[in-house]
């Protein structure tokens, strides 16, 4: 068994979508996960916040303006009436169903129930092409599988169970269609896996069926080794380890969910990650070990937010420490970096939403300052005892940036470095032309 996940600019026309139906039209079992057609969450995101804001004509306004794209996608992806009459019944359908929440009091509650809707439409789209084209297929509902638990992390033990249940239901079955964002959480209710979740379902669904390989197909052929968007001449990277992968999605790779690789390195389930617009290129493929022992990639990581805590009571004290980040715990905010001296502690982070109380409970301890418009940038590779003068590379291109903070030494994969956020694409263009550019002559 294979898992396919396309993304929403793979399924973000009807052109693309029958572009993905060649794809995944071959030999084998395979689960295929799609995401809702490009821009379709974040309209969706748009009416939410007109209807909890009680501004019902511009929900109407913003249902209205979203259907004539869907309407447009049935007219050039069907070629019989039949099919055509079927997209449009589906379509009505499903605005009729967005156009109901204007009739009554929406709550909060509800607001993922309508999110749900561009994977529920993209889905049952494609699955109505590939019945037109006569390519055998199932459509695996995702809420029938897909389950949060109460902390809102994945619930793979239950995944498994009820996934391998629906597919047991097909045992003839070779290529299978379901929903990728979207799950219910422990009460029933329908939630999401947040942005970019379409991939966490990728890996968990291949996770759970012990698939063979997982493919991430995007619009970009792999991770690159630095960010195209600031640096030119960048090229994707052959291999990656799960923890070099996990360090780079995790600081600012946009290719890949932060939180997809666990599941996969868990099962030991290779992730390759490809190119719908060049599907013969190589791309990116994330395994248990990778080739090379040098510097792989860079990641930046915006918006970043510095907290120094100091205080004379660290002073040859201990449990100081463990009561700054309980304080962090209880509002559930991840730490990214941390460094401490005798009397001071300076860590960031990249959650802003507790950040006044949480500067409230720390001023207990001490003076508290804060800094925003930080940015992280990740350099990945092997640095394993740093056998190669790596880190010397690294430093000596970055020497006219002012560095804020630097972690080293916490991971074998991975040198971190904290600078103004204004620095960046400098950064960036330093570490392209005083490490990458070294390499490759190397």
């Amino acid at each position: 068994m294979e898992v396919l996940k396309f993304g929403g600019t793979s399924v973000g026309s009807a052109e693309r979508m029958k572009s993905v139906a060649e794809l995944i039209n071959y030999p084998g079992k395979k689960i295929v996960v799609l995401s809702a057609m490009s821009g379709t969450t974040d309209h969706l995101v748009k009416i939410t916040q007109a209807l909890l804001k009680k501004e019902t004509t511009q929900a109407i306004q913003l249902i209205s303006d979203l259907e004539p794209r869907y309407r447009k996608t049935v007219q050039e992806l069907y070629t019989s009436p039949a099919y055509v009459h079927k997209g449009n019944e589906l379509i009505t359908e499903h605005f009729a169903f967005l156009l109901s929440f204007t009739q009554d009091m929406f709550t909060p509650n509800e607001e993922k129930t309508i999110l749900a809707e561009g994977e529920l439409l993209s889905t049952a789209l494609f699955q109505f092409y590939l019945e037109e084209q006569k390519i055998a297929s199932v459509l695996l509902p995702a809420l029938n599988f897909m389950r949060i638990d109460k902390e809102g992390e994945p619930d793979l033990p239950y995944i498994e169970e009820h996934l391998n249940k629906e597919l047991a239901k097909h045992p003839h079955s070779g290529l299978f269609i379901t929903q990728g964002y979207i799950c219910r959480n422990p009460f029933g209710q329908v939630d999401n896996l947040k942005r970019g979740g379409s991939d966490y379902t990728a890996s968990l669904v291949g996770a759970a069926v012990y698939a063979k390989e997982i493919q991430i197909w995007t619009d970009i052929d792999g991770m690159h080794n630095n960010d195209p968007r600031y640096v030119q001449g960048t090229y994707p990277i052959a291999e990656l380890s799960f923890d070099e992968a996990a360090e780079l999605a995790y600081f600012g790779a946009k290719i890949l969910h932060p939180a997809c690789i666990l599941p996969a390195q868990k099962r030991k389930v290779p992730v390759r990650l490809l190119n719908t617009m060049q599907p013969k290129a190589k791309g990116t493929l994330i395994s248990e070990t990778a080739e090379g022992h040098n510097i792989k990639a860079v990641a930046a990581k915006d918006n970043i937010i510095v907290i120094k805590i100091k205080s004379a009571r660290m002073l040859m004290a201990y449990g100081f420490l463990r009561s700054v980040f309980e304080v962090f715990e209880r509002y559930k905010t991840p730490i990214d970096m941390i460094t401490t001296s005798e009397v001071a502690v300076s860590l960031t982070i990249d959650m802003n939403d507790h950040l006044d109380v949480i500067i409230e409970e720390l001023e207990r301890f001490g003076t508290v300052d804060v800094e925003i418009n930080q940015t992280i940038i990740c350099i990945v590779g092997d640095f394993l005892a740093d056998k190669h003068g790596y880190a010397l590379n690294i430093f000596d291109a970055l020497k006219d940036i002012p560095l804020r903070m630097i972690s080293y030494g916490g991971s074998t994969n991975n040198i971190s470095v904290l600078i103004h956020g204004n620095d960046k694409k400098k950064a960036l263009l330093a570490l392209n032309e005083g490490v990458f550019k070294k390499l490759v002559k190397s």
